[in-house]
């Protein structure tokens, strides 16, 4: 069995920390498995975990009002699901919910906020490699929203 070391280190995000950043990382984090269905997150509870998919679906959704809960987009293995944990108030944004059978690694969110603020080059390492994430799942959301919305004609 791989150590969490091992498997934090083979998501993207994580890659090429050193062995120490990843044993700080991994004392904030354990196993999870959950069921189809299970949600994950609920919008507007406290964000007080993340976590790396390494298998299994999950789907981040919004309800919109008159049209009920809409799937905002589907995170596959290696990705993360979370950023409420890191930003003032703390509280999630949206609803995520298990497609299939998944195994994840869950972080506690206060845990590694901690670790951050004592090592500020930690978090500097972490907050860089997130907005990373962020700024690729942000573009890829301009997308959706120009394949949706851009084939509207101009309206003069």
């Amino acid at each position: 069995m791989q150590t969490l070391d091992a498997l934090i280190s083979a998501s993207p995000v994580f890659a090429g920390l050193a062995a120490g950043d990843l044993a700080l990382i991994a004392g904030c984090a354990s196993h999870e498995h959950v069921n189809p269905g299970t949600y994950l997150l609920h919008e507007g509870d406290p964000a007080d975990r993340f976590y790396l998919i390494r298998h299994g679906r999950v789907a981040l959704e919004a309800r919109a009002p008159g049209r009920g809960t809409i799937v905002i987009e589907t995170l596959r293995p290696g990705e993360l699901l979370g950023w409420s944990w890191l930003f003032a108030p703390h509280r999630w944004q949206l609803d995520a919910r298990a497609l299939e059978p998944c195994s994840l690694i869950g972080f506690d969110g206060l845990c590694l906020r901690n670790k951050c603020e004592a090592d500020s080059r930690l978090g500097y390492q972490l907050m860089s490699r997130f907005a990373s994430d962020m700024l690729t799942r942000l573009q890829a959301a301009r997308f959706q929203l120009l394949d949706v919305y851009g084939n509207v004609p101009e309206q003069r």
